[in-house]
């Protein structure tokens, strides 16, 4: 059980590149606010390709990465206290990817949410921090955060409290899922294993099915912002 420090939700305007638009500039929260299905009552996507949707809802994102970054150098001063660095709804300390599984069960706030994936950093962040390496320097940490499906609506505020209530996949911590996909990448055991957690998103299926069938990682240089 932990205690949610703040909620966020930002509405998506003209972003970085042209034609472009984001919602990465999430603001503090201080009333009550509904998660629905799709995410914060009058929280925003702009890029509902990559962005939103049922299975990544609500974005989570630690408190302790905060300090990490800040120890490398990172300057998070513009953000604190009121703004969201990562593009985050919720900040927690207590929960780091090596504490929540694929699949975890949590009860936020009076809403039920399920862990649905890690997050795959993005160009955005490039742009946000003002460095050409931060998405990658994201991936490269394993300070990704991680998405929620929403099961059942409901309220949540800072100083709510989050409670797991079920963890069916315990053999896959976000952390050891991150190891897949970027360290020990062409792991055929691992992957094919990731493959049949029944709730996984179809996205990221096909994307452990094309790398047992390719025998090859995919290309990361535009997600990144390095193509």
């Amino acid at each position: 059980m932990v205690t949610i420090e703040a909620v966020f939700a930002g509405k998506a305007v003209p972003y970085a590149r042209e034609g472009t638009l984001s919602a990465i500039d999430k603001r503090r929260l201080d009333a009550p606010v509904e998660i629905r299905a799709e995410g914060l009552a009058g929280d925003e996507q702009g890029d509902r390709k990559n962005h939103g949707g049922p299975d990544k809802a609500v974005h989570h994102y630690p408190a302790e990465h905060y300090d990490a970054w800040a120890g490398e150098g990172i300057d998070l001063s513009s953000f604190l206290p009121g703004r969201a660095a990562f593009g985050e709804n919720l900040r927690t300390r207590g929960l780091v990817e090596a504490d929540v599984c694929i699949d975890d069960i949590f009860r936020v706030g009076t809403a039920l949410v399920q862990v649905s994936q890690a997050r795959q950093p993005c160009w955005k962040l490039n742009h946000r921090f003002g460095r050409k390496d931060m998405a990658r320097r994201v991936q490269e940490s394993g300070r990704t955060g991680w998405y929620y499906r929403v099961l059942e609506p409901g309220m949540v505020a800072s100083g709510d409290r989050m409670v797991l209530l079920e963890r069916p996949q315990p053999q896959w911590p976000l952390s050891r899922v991150l190891h897949v996909l970027y360290v020990d990448m062409l792991d055929r055991e691992a992957l094919a294993e990731l493959a049949r957690l029944p709730h996984l998103p179809a996205s990221w299926k096909a994307l452990a099915a094309r790398r047992l069938e390719r025998g090859a990682v995919e290309d990361w240089s535009r997600r990144l912002g390095e193509g």
